[in-house]
């Protein structure tokens, strides 16, 4: 499938979207550097997606227990694991990410397609071989940024080897200083996107 890029720029400064902006930057340069590589955009704010219910639960589970995935409730899981690369922009939301990023979690996290249990525990079934998450925020990075940590979890869950993140923190704190934060992380991003 080529690049999966899992877009949860969902701001207030629309266009002018901090993380959209460090997303912007990665994928240009991702498109020079790989100009015969797919890139497909899911927007997770326009999905519409909601929190999946104990009989969504029930009736997902019967048709993983068929080894059917073809159906609509699977489709964003087949996206994720036939991605060969996966890059996510979300930003740095009450510690985390937005809900909307968390309901997609929920949906693409199906047992049986990107990962599967055994004796020996969960092994990940995507063909990723690495994933990178973007993301800006007003307040500082810290070593339990929930956000980073949860899509660094789930590397492991899926099976995705390389787990990379660009983190622009502390725009918010001394804002004269955020415009060179900000592009002292866009250009981490355009390295990135160089030999993603």
């Amino acid at each position: 499938m080529g690049l999966l890029f899992i877009d949860s720029c969902i701001s207030q400064r629309g266009e002018n979207s901090r993380t959209l902006r460090l997303a912007r930057a990665f994928l240009e340069e991702y498109r020079k550097a790989h100009p015969n590589d797919e890139v497909t955009v899911t927007r997770v704010g326009n999905l519409g997606l909601k929190p999946l219910t104990p009989a969504d639960l029930d009736a997902r589970d019967a048709l993983a227990r068929a080894g059917d995935f073809s159906g609509p409730v699977f489709r964003l899981a087949r996206d994720v694991q036939a991605a060969d690369k996966i890059v996510v922009a979300a930003p740095f939301w009450d510690l985390s990410f937005p809900a909307a990023l968390r309901i997609y979690i929920e949906h693409i996290s199906a047992n049986g397609l990107l990962y599967h249990y055994d004796a020996d525990g969960c092994h990940g079934d995507c063909r990723a071989s690495r994933l990178l998450y973007l993301t800006t925020g007003g307040d500082l990075e810290t070593p339990v940024s929930l956000g980073m940590l949860h899509w660094k979890q789930l590397c492991v869950m899926f099976g995705i080897p390389r787990f990379d993140y660009v983190f622009a923190s502390g725009l918010d704190i001394e804002p004269d200083k955020g415009p060179e934060i900000l592009e002292n992380a866009m250009e981490q991003a355009r390295i990135l996107g160089r030999e993603f």
